[in-house]
């Protein structure tokens, strides 16, 4: 593939007329244009594949903050860059002399350059901090594919490159080096204007303050107007607050975590800052050396929730709110949405976290906090289904295309409630004994007081029993609820899926055991012994779902 094919002698590319079809463009042929929209297509798939996990806005940087010392190396670089591919714009016009040996060359390298300068300005900061993987490797697959595809078309003399323009050098037999830059150059360009537009859309997605309203398909002058912002003005704050976040939900929810690649755009960042905060509070309460420590992180979470939705609010007030806290979840809790969020179900969160602090209490073995089953469907009101409702509230928040009847949103959101409960059941089935070990047992007290325990035997094959039983209960309200899934916004509905599969699937690896007779709780399976899911399962089961795959009940 060429720059100029042609016959005529005084261009570099030819072709032999046997070997196409007739059809041109601007005196390309059909092929050769055929050829460029399936290597932007191919590349292009391959670079969103690659980046579709990341969270393009943590890789911005503030480059004029004297605290962000990532930003501040990256200055040099930049320069470097724009030096570089300026030269490379300028100096192949002044060499050759009139000479046609190296045209070839030079007409890539010249025209290619100023259209690198330009990606380079924009994206400077993904290309140089991104992971390799998804910068390097979606250059590097596609050109070593065309390299061996073009390899075999130059050896069987399907188009040639005229001798006088060529410089005579092979990466490997019948491959021109002219050849080789060329597809390298072409799938550069790909992936740094893909990245570019990543780069708009974090910046546009990243800053509310700067862009209160983002359309799901940003116009071409809104993408501009992000890229020609100012990294001096980027929140380096909010930046650093979001970056937390996503460490939190890496280290603490797998399963989320690789359902949060699925949702895009401010309905992600929301999800993953909602999410973080559940966790920064189930961490500092649960992690509490005593339950007098507990209780008072408690106390200032709710002291938190009253100031940010009082119409009292402001900057000192929520700063105030915050002293208490460590650093880190200072930076995660000021990000909470509360915006596009209801307080009630973040304070029946709080009640939930009350319930655990209940088994150390005194009195706790003679009264326990779960009693009954009814007690333990308000634990999981509490701690799971006040999740689903919020992350489904954001949903609707986010929905670009608000056409949902209040019918159909009070039907997903009850759904959603009750398949947030059902995943907590899934969560204390397989938990059992990393709980017991900490003094908590959310099996129902009452259906112990049920069973004639004689040995330890006996009473292991009776929790055994019970674990299986909550285990049913959950999957049958998944069974319940999961078609509401696909009412929800088109936009969402393959995040939400996956949310629910993969953890569900933990759920199936723990009846699979049942089945087989095998310990529900295993050494290598996961934290503590927990059984989990492998990450090639879970990987499978997100794209099938994604696909609409629904697992079974």
């Amino acid at each position: 593939m060429g720059l100029l094919p042609n016959q005529d002698q005084s261009l570099v590319y030819a072709y032999p007329p046997d070997v196409i079809i007739g059809p041109t463009l601007l005196d390309i042929p059909a092929e050769e244009v055929f050829f460029f929209v399936i290597q932007t297509y191919i590349t292009t798939c391959l670079q969103i594949l690659l980046s579709k996990s990341v969270v393009t806005a943590t890789y911005l940087h503030n480059e004029a903050d004297p605290q962000d010392a990532v930003g501040r190396s990256l200055r040099p670089w930049k320069y470097a860059g724009q030096v570089i591919f300026t030269l490379c714009s300028v100096v192949p016009l002044f060499l050759g002399g009139g000479h046609a040996q190296g045209t070839y060359m030079r007409l890539i390298v010249a025209w290619a350059s100023p259209v690198l300068l330009m990606l380079w300005i924009f994206a400077y900061q993904l290309l140089l901090l991104l992971p390799w993987t998804k910068t390097l490797l979606p250059i590097a697959a596609p050109t070593l594919y065309l390299w061996i595809v073009d390899t075999i078309a130059l050896h069987r003399g399907t188009w040639s490159i005229e001798l006088g323009t060529k410089l005579g050098i092979h990466v490997w037999p019948h491959l021109e080096i002219e050849e080789a830059v060329f597809f390298l150059i072409t799938n550069t360009l790909i992936v740094w204007g893909s990245t570019a537009f990543d780069n708009a859309m974090a910046i546009l997605d990243a800053f509310p303050e700067h862009f209160p309203v983002v359309p799901g398909m940003p116009s071409p002058i809104l993408l501009l107007k992000g890229l020609f912002m100012s990294t001096a003005d980027y929140d380096s704050a909010r930046l650093a607050g979001l970056n937390n976040a996503l460490i939190v939900l890496a280290k603490k929810s797998r399963s989320f975590y690789l359902a949060s690649g699925v949702f895009s755009g401010r309905l992600r960042i929301d999800l993953i800052l909602l999410y973080a905060f559940c966790r920064v509070a189930d961490d500092l309460i649960d992690d509490a050396p005593s339950a007098k420590e507990a209780d008072m992180w408690v106390k200032h979470f709710s002291h938190f929730l009253d100031t940010v939705f009082s119409a009292k609010s402001d900057r000192q007030s929520i700063d105030q709110a915050l002293a208490p806290f460590p650093s880190e979840a200072r930076s995660i809790l000021v990000l909470l949405p509360s915006d596009k969020l209801s307080s009630a179900p973040l304070y029946s969160l709080l009640d939930g976290f009350r319930i655990d602090q209940r088994f150390f209490s005194e009195g706790s073995k003679e009264n326990p906090p779960i009693k009954t089953f009814a007690d333990l469907e308000r634990y999981a009101s509490c701690v799971a289904a006040t999740i689903g409702e919020l992350c489904l509230s954001l949903v609707y928040q986010h929905d670009p295309d608000p056409a949902a009847s209040p019918e159909t949103k009070l039907k997903c959101l009850t759904a959603g409630a009750e398949m947030g409960r059902a995943l907590q059941y899934i969560n204390i089935v397989r938990d059992v004994n990393t709980d017991a070990k900490v003094g908590r047992c959310y099996i129902p007290n009452e259906w112990f007081e049920q069973s004639a325990l004689s040995s330890s035997e006996a009473e292991e094959k009776d929790i055994l029993r019970h674990r299986k039983r909550i285990l049913e209960i959950a999957f049958k309200m998944y069974a319940e609820n999961r078609d509401a899934i696909e009412e929800l916004p088109l936009y969402a509905r393959s995040g939400i899926r996956v949310a629910v599969e993969s953890y569900m699937e933990i759920g199936r690896v723990m009846r699979e055991r049942i089945q087989q007779g095998k310990a529900l709780d295993f050494a290598g399976g996961g934290k503590s012994g927990r059984a989990s899911v492998p990450k090639s399962r879970r990987i499978r089961v997100g794209w099938k779902t994604m696909a609409g795959w629904r697992g079974s009940a």
